[in-house]
């Protein structure tokens, strides 16, 4: 089974830039995508509903043309999710759920709080809020996928400039102290506590020392230079096994990569 998430920064630019020709030949049975910047309204062009995919869309309703989440399978789900009910997270477009028998996949896009300290508050409201959320799925017996643009590193190996960002939102200690607090223990955290039975962070499973990113500025040659940041992951359920997992950096579709694992069916 082929899982890809990726942030689009907007669906219908990443399609001009021939994202769909790219997912294409991936043959991916699931494709989760987070940031659509689009009503569903606007997505009616057939590139849209690529090689017969169910297609599922949570799109913002407090801002249109913002956010936006989806969910691209290749079978159809028994059942899909949009809401997990608190307003101010659903009616931003920022989850939405797929369930096939036992096992769910989700695609989630965590707040930025990059824009100053409004939206910060917001992003740590949002992590208090999903810990439960978190903990209940991690111990429901459902085999989970925690697709997403999570907007926080969780170590030095996972950022290019680690010292000059620690006052930065997505590398702050508290950002990094609460995702790692969801993984077990892979050795791919920054020291503080991970849990006893969490999390599987798939790319630090199968690349203990590895430092790849998934998201660069567009400032300057970021990009060029592969100052980046590794804030796009496949959380998973223990019982879960990824196999291979890679980053597409190139060709480029976004100011983030898609990031793919095969898992053991």
């Amino acid at each position: 089974m082929r899982i890809i998430s990726f942030n689009a920064n907007g669906i219908r630019s990443a399609a001009s830039k021939g994202f769909f020709d790219w997912l294409r030949q991936q043959k991916a049975d699931i494709t989760c995508i987070q940031e659509t910047k689009a009503q569903e309204d606007q997505l009616t062009d057939p590139m849209f509903k690529p090689d017969r995919h169910h297609c599922f869309y949570k799109d913002a309703t407090t801002k249109k043309g913002y956010s936006g989440v989806a969910i691209y399978s290749r079978r159809e789900p028994d059942e899909v999710r949009t809401a997990l009910g608190w307003a101010p997270f659903d009616d931003e477009g920022r989850y939405i759920e797929a369930r096939f028998g036992n096992l769910s996949v989700v695609s989630f896009y965590i707040p930025s709080g990059s824009s100053g300290e409004l939206r910060q508050g917001f992003k740590f409201e949002v992590m208090d809020w999903l810990r439960p959320i978190l903990d209940e799925w991690l111990a429901s017996g459902r085999d989970y996928v925690l697709c997403g643009d999570w907007n926080i590193v969780r170590s030095a190996l996972d950022i290019r400039n680690w010292k000059s960002n620690q006052k930065n939102s997505g590398c702050l200690p508290a950002e990094r102290a609460w995702l790692n607090a969801q993984i077990g223990p892979d050795l791919g955290g920054d020291g503080t506590p991970s849990a006893a039975r969490g999390w599987v962070d798939t790319y630090r499973v199968l690349h203990p020392e590895g430092q790849d990113y998934t998201w660069w500025s567009n400032r300057g040659a970021a990009r060029a230079n592969d100052v980046g940041w590794r804030i796009d992951y496949q959380f998973v359920t223990p019982g879960l096994q990824p196999g291979r997992c890679a980053i597409a950096a190139t060709p480029r579709f976004s100011d983030h990569a898609p990031y793919l694992v095969d898992y053991a069916t």
